[in-house]
């Protein structure tokens, strides 16, 4: 019997010392939380536990050093114990439903604060914390909603709200990290995403935003080697398998069509292209290439306003791209719409200020320049390759065609209009027909100043030279009497 008092008498001495002792650790770990030093303070609350496992205290001090440490899941473990060993540790009940709602589980958080509330009606930090919490569960269903309509804006606007009070929700951060790449932020959804895969490697979430950024910046081999792991990670995950697949069918039909291009054979590469269009309307700067490829097909195929179209949807999905703005402008200077031509090198030029750019700019500015002075081609009605037998053939019937003899019964209306005609045919015959003046005409210079003031000179001194009359006596316009009124031949004498 003294043998187990003497026990007993041991036990308890050894239980006093360990607890003043326990004591003692907690206290030393109050003191570094003070001073912020968390790891020590972390240490000395662990020492206080291994020396007295059952005391909730030492857990919820533990709970709240790790909170501090951004440590959340290992805080909702001490939490949890706490309230375990004491179910009225008021402090245990808040932190656990402090860790539950940084952790995005708003709801469990909730049930922490009520039963907080149940302890002490009155807490006021619990009653800020249930608002807190019920405000978490609105903007996700908000981010819900918005996400189904495609309303990837409003989705990143409530999870930034979302995640002032659940900052360490993994989950949120994916979602906002997903919207950010669908709305083409895509430096900042690999920022969120990496930050998620420093802390946990193995997020199956993460890998996938990793990849969906690298697919919708035409990356796709590096892409497929995220959704690959992304799936390694989280087999089911079906966005994951979505984006592989649409990856993998994206990048063959866009070789398949680049293939069938080099060969020449330009129907095939622009149904391939236009197939691979069909594939993922979300994928802007692949689709932004694709359009301008199948355009490049189009100029070929002598489809330019489908090229011109082409060209436009690529540079309403990338502002950017240099290529299609090239691809356009030619495809206006093939048309002849030299304003339109001007502006899209203009806007090459600002971007990237190359010679070569710069002398596209030059030379639609030239032909800008050129097509607002009188085309003498279209005035004899000839091409820009025309010989000089077919100029003076042009001249020949135009000249005849609108000679003022042979309107003399007309209209004082028409007379004047055939006369103004009848001089501008006249103004082209003189500088087509002359090699200098045609030299200088298409090379774009002022040939106004350069004609001996043209627009004083007698168009019918170059008929009458042209048709070797002789001081006017040698050719003459007569009706033709069966022939009806306003037919006239030309007669020689």
């Amino acid at each position: 019997r003294a043998d187990v008092s003497l026990f007993f008498s041991f036990c308890l001495l050894f239980l006093c010392v360990s607890s003043r002792e326990a004591e003692s650790f907690k206290e030393q770990g109050n003191a570094y939380y003070i001073k912020k030093d968390y790891s020590e303070a972390f240490n000395y609350y662990t020492k206080a536990i291994d020396m007295c496992p059952k005391n909730a205290s030492y857990y919820g001090n533990r709970a709240a050093t790790l909170m501090m440490l951004s440590r959340h899941r290992e805080a909702l473990e001490d939490s949890q114990q706490a309230v375990r060993l004491d179910d009225t540790f008021m402090k245990g009940h808040l932190r656990e439903g402090k860790c539950h709602l940084s952790l995005g589980n708003a709801m469990a958080a909730s049930r922490c604060f009520h039963r907080v509330l149940e302890l002490e009606p009155d807490n006021s930090q619990a009653q800020q914390e249930v608002k807190n919490a019920d405000s978490v569960l609105e903007y996700e269903k908000m981010a819900e909603l918005g996400f189904e309509k495609h309303d990837f804006r409003m989705v990143v606007f409530c999870m930034d709200r979302a995640l002032e009070s659940a900052s360490a929700c993994h989950r949120f951060k994916v979602l906002k990290a997903e919207c950010l790449a669908m709305l083409g932020r895509y430096p900042e959804a690999q920022s969120v995403a990496s930050d998620i895969l420093r802390m946990d490697s193995t997020n199956g979430d993460a890998l996938y935003v990793r990849g969906l950024c690298l697919y919708y910046e035409d990356c796709i081999d590096k892409a497929v080697q995220f959704f690959v792991q992304a799936l390694r990670m989280a087999p089911d995950h079906e966005k994951a398998r979505l984006a592989c697949r649409n990856a993998k069918a994206l990048k063959a039909k866009k070789e398949d069509g680049n293939k069938a291009f080099k060969d020449g054979n330009y129907d095939a590469a622009y149904e391939l292209y236009s197939e691979a269009l069909t594939i993922d309307p979300n994928n802007i700067k692949t689709n932004a290439k694709l359009f301008c490829n199948r355009g490049t097909v189009g100029s070929k195929l002598k489809k330019i306003d489908q090229a011109i179209e082409d060209c436009t949807k690529a540079v309403k999905l990338d502002e950017t791209y240099i290529k299609a703005y090239l691809r356009r402008a030619q495809c206006y200077m093939d048309k002849e719409e030299y304003d339109e031509a001007v502006r899209d090198y203009e806007k090459v030029y600002q971007t990237e200020k190359t010679k070569e750019h710069k002398h596209l700019l030059k030379n639609a500015q030239l032909e800008l320049k050129k097509s607002k002075r009188k085309d003498y081609y279209k005035v004899l009605g000839v091409d820009k390759n025309a010989t000089e037998d077919e100029i003076k053939k042009a001249y020949r019937k135009r000249a005849l065609m609108h000679h003022p003899d042979r309107h003399s019964s007309a209209s004082a209306e028409v007379q004047k209009e055939e006369e103004k005609k009848f001089k501008e045919v006249g103004e082209a015959f003189t500088v087509l027909s002359d090699p200098k003046k045609k030299s200088r005409y298409d090379s774009g210079h002022d040939l106004e100043d350069d004609t001996g003031n043209m627009g004083d000179f007698d168009a019918n001194n170059i008929f009458k030279a042209f048709f070797g009359g002789g001081g006017g006596q040698g050719y003459s316009f007569e009706a033709n009497q069966s022939s009806g009124p306003g037919n006239f031949f030309f007669q020689f004498g």
